[in-house]
């Protein structure tokens, strides 16, 4: 290994096993939230193959892989769905339990937690983001 090698650190993105990975977490991911009841509904008329990319897109950029995202801003794409916090916290724990699955180290994970946590106001109805 050259000195080089050793100074740049690793994303998550590339620990976790990059491209391919995150689209196996986003397929898993998709499978729980579109098999929960409560959450199902908010993509029944949604291109999924899209927001499948979408999503892919956006959690690369999360875990420091290549920024490729040029879609809607989270709060452009979220707020007219009027979602509520508890709706939120189950998609995290869905996305939670779906890193775990898949073997995500814990570190990673955390982390993936607190950028949910960072951007839950963009995502959840005016006036029902506070203090979750």
């Amino acid at each position: 290994m050259t000195v080089t090698e050793e100074a740049t650190p690793i994303s998550h993105y590339e620990r976790i096993g990059g491209a391919s990975s995150v689209k196996a977490a986003v397929e898993l991911f998709y499978d729980k939230v579109l098999a929960d009841p409560e959450l199902a509904g908010y993509f029944s008329n949604v291109d999924m193959v899209g927001q499948r990319r979408h999503l892919a897109l956006m959690l690369t950029v999360v875990l420091g892989g290549p920024n490729e995202y040029a879609g809607r801003g989270l709060a452009e794409a979220h707020q007219p769905l009027n979602i509520p916090v508890e709706h939120y916290a189950m998609v995290g724990a869905h996305l939670t339990a779906t890193l775990s699955e898949l073997g995500v180290p814990a570190d990673i994970i955390t982390d993936v937690q607190g950028v949910l946590a960072q951007v839950q106001d963009q995502v959840v109805a005016a006036g029902d983001g506070s203090g979750a």
